[in-house]
């Protein structure tokens, strides 16, 4: 019993401040600690989603990526993430999927979670992530970068808007052509991603359903626009 206090008392310390804020409080650290997430790719995306999301005590974090660390070290990198989100809150619970988000899997996976988060870079998993969530009416949160810019968005929430009505399906989706990006860009935009999923599990704020965030860093400016 006493350690029971203990760990109780532990945790009500690690989010003090959060649960200092009255749209949070108690009773939305609860549903935090009660919230299964999935995370689809863990690159410079997907790192600052998980951080951010493990720090504010959501409960079950799922991690699917198939990519490696290195030629110089074959973890794959949910594995490396696992270790080192785990040591930054125990008292999360970390599922790894080191494969590919593919129509083999995706039902399974979508399934099993509350909110599904965009931490991959392209086009042809994002439609396919808009579809499975679209079938399980589970809410999709995207962002997007590119050199300077991002963009973020809520699709699927409550029945609103989808991926697929922001950007058409094309006959043929072209392949994955990485691009050049601006380090701080993924930092800011996944952040951004990790605030709109904390907002939907606790229900406070107004969450970027039929809405699309624009951030340019050269100048600054930022808009959100209707879809």
């Amino acid at each position: 019993m006493e350690r029971l206090g203990q760990n109780i008392r532990s945790m009500n310390e690690r989010y003090i401040r959060q649960t200092m804020i009255p749209e949070i409080g108690e009773a939305g650290q609860e549903k935090l600690k009660n919230a299964k997430v999935l995370i689809v790719g863990i690159g410079g995306l997907g790192s600052p989603i998980s951080l951010y999301l493990t720090a504010a005590g959501v409960g079950q974090i799922g991690l699917i990526d198939d990519d490696i660390v290195s030629k110089s070290n074959l973890q794959s990198k949910v594995e490396c993430a696992c270790r080192r989100l785990s040591a930054l809150n125990s008292s999360t619970r970390f599922e790894t999927y080191p494969n590919r988000f593919t129509p083999d899997n995706a039902n399974r996976l979508v399934s099993a979670y509350d909110i599904i988060v965009d931490g991959c870079d392209n086009a042809a998993t994002r439609y396919l992530i808009d579809d499975v969530c679209s079938r399980f009416k589970k809410p999709y949160v995207y962002g997007s970068i590119s050199e300077f810019r991002g963009q973020v968005s809520v699709f699927n929430y409550r029945g609103g808007s989808r991926y697929s009505d922001l950007y058409p399906r094309p006959e043929v989706i072209p392949p994955a052509r990485p691009g050049g990006v601006i380090g701080t860009i993924p930092g800011i935009i996944g952040c951004m991603e990790a605030a709109e999923v904390i907002k939907i599990i606790t229900g406070y704020g107004e969450v970027l359903s039929g809405k699309l965030f624009l951030l340019d860093t050269q100048t600054l400016q930022h808009e959100i626009i209707e879809i």
